[in-house]
């Protein structure tokens, strides 16, 4: 006798032969019978030793506890019970048990990279899935150029998508909408008198048509770059350097007016194009520098001299004030000699004129002896 528990299931074999499937109970082992018992527990019909569990289906009553699916090789099949996600199936044959649970099935076609719009979006974040699914992030102010096997499908707009990684190649190629800045850092470009320049320039631009610009195009950010390097060249390459110095927003204007010529052609749209830098050889530097310190004291020794003169020019003018007028004399001879008394300790008069006229004499005195 064998005794098969309750959450078990029992297979009947007759030498070797399949008869019928057991429920729980006591059943007979005699006269060459064997039974096999798989725990119905499990999701999966799983019976020990056998290899192709189809050979049950002659039963009516394991045909009705169970569920037969089969999951072919160019298809997603994503197995949920009771609606919560199981498993991914590889290809092939599988048998469940639907005993008080529900089996549910989503496929996916691996030849269509487009998910079925029903798909739930839950299962997207798994990482179990994430190998069979390519992410696509859109960012604000982007726009996404959608290509499938290497050929251009639409324009996604900002936000997130999903597609099957399967027998078609999916890419995404994102391009910024709004104000872009390019800068060109370091050109060395020699001038008409063999001075060779470093110029750094900024470039401020929009991209006006986002498919040609990468359908079309190789690297339109390479190319501008480059038709903004040719600008400067045939700018500088015709001028001196004492030219170019004195001409920086002469060269600006030449940069935008060039590159606005190209724009058709780049789908983009020049905003600002300017010269930021232009960066001397450091001999050329010194000697520039040199010519500026000796500007500076010409300079300063001019503006030295115009002082030095106005302040003769005005000595000259308060000499013949004070000569044409005696008060105006005695006011400026008492505003020094209050000057002189205030770094004065003591002073000792003797004699029998005014104070005034005795401390101007003493003053006197003392500038003569000295």
């Amino acid at each position: 006798m064998r005794v098969i528990l309750e959450g078990t299931k029992g297979f009947l074999f007759k030498d070797g032969k399949f008869i019928k499937m057991l429920e729980a109970g006591k059943h007979s082992t005699m006269f060459g019978k064997q039974i096999i018992v798989s725990n119905v527990n499990n999701s999966k019909v799983y019976v020990p030793g056998i290899a192709d569990v189809s050979i049950f289906l002659k039963d009516e009553e394991f045909k009705k506890q169970t569920i037969e699916v089969e999951a072919k090789g160019n298809e997603l099949t994503i197995h949920l019970v009771d609606g919560v996600f199981e498993e991914v199936l590889s290809a092939g044959k599988y048998f469940f048990w639907n005993i008080n649970r529900t089996h549910s099935f989503i496929r996916v076609d691996l030849t269509n990279p487009e998910i079925p719009s029903d798909f739930p979006e839950y299962l997207l974040t798994k990482s179990v899935l994430a190998p069979y699914f390519v992410k696509v992030n859109v960012d604000n102010k982007q726009k996404g150029l959608l290509f499938l096997d290497h050929k251009f499908s639409r324009v996604l707009e900002p936000g997130n998508y999903f597609f099957t990684r399967g027998l078609v190649d999916v890419k995404c190629v994102t391009v910024d909408t709004g104000l872009l800045s390019l800068d060109i850092v370091g050109q060395e470009i020699l001038t008409s008198d063999k001075v060779s320049l470093r110029i750094n320039c900024v470039c401020n631009y929009k991209v006006t048509d986002y498919v040609k610009a990468i359908t079309e195009i190789d690297d339109y950010k390479s190319q501008l770059h480059t038709y903004a390097q040719l600008a400067l060249r045939d700018y500088i390459g015709n001028k001196t350097l004492d030219d170019i110095l004195a001409s920086k927003k002469e060269m600006s204007d030449y940069l935008l007016k060039s590159l606005k010529e190209k724009e058709e052609q780049l789908y983009v749209s020049i905003d600002d194009a300017a010269v930021k830098d232009i960066i001397l050889p450091g001999e050329i530097r010194d000697i520039m520098n040199t010519v500026l310190v000796a500007e500076k004291r010409a300079q300063a020794n001019v503006i030295t001299r115009r002082e030095e003169v106005a302040s003769t020019r005005s000595l000259l003018n308060t000499a013949r004030l004070m000569d044409e007028n005696e008060t105006l004399y005695k006011l400026k001879e008492l505003e020094y000699v209050e000057r002189i008394c205030e770094k004065v300790g003591n002073i000792n008069l003797n004699g029998g004129k005014d104070i005034l006229t005795e401390l101007t004499t003493v003053l006197s005195g003392e500038r003569k002896k000295k």
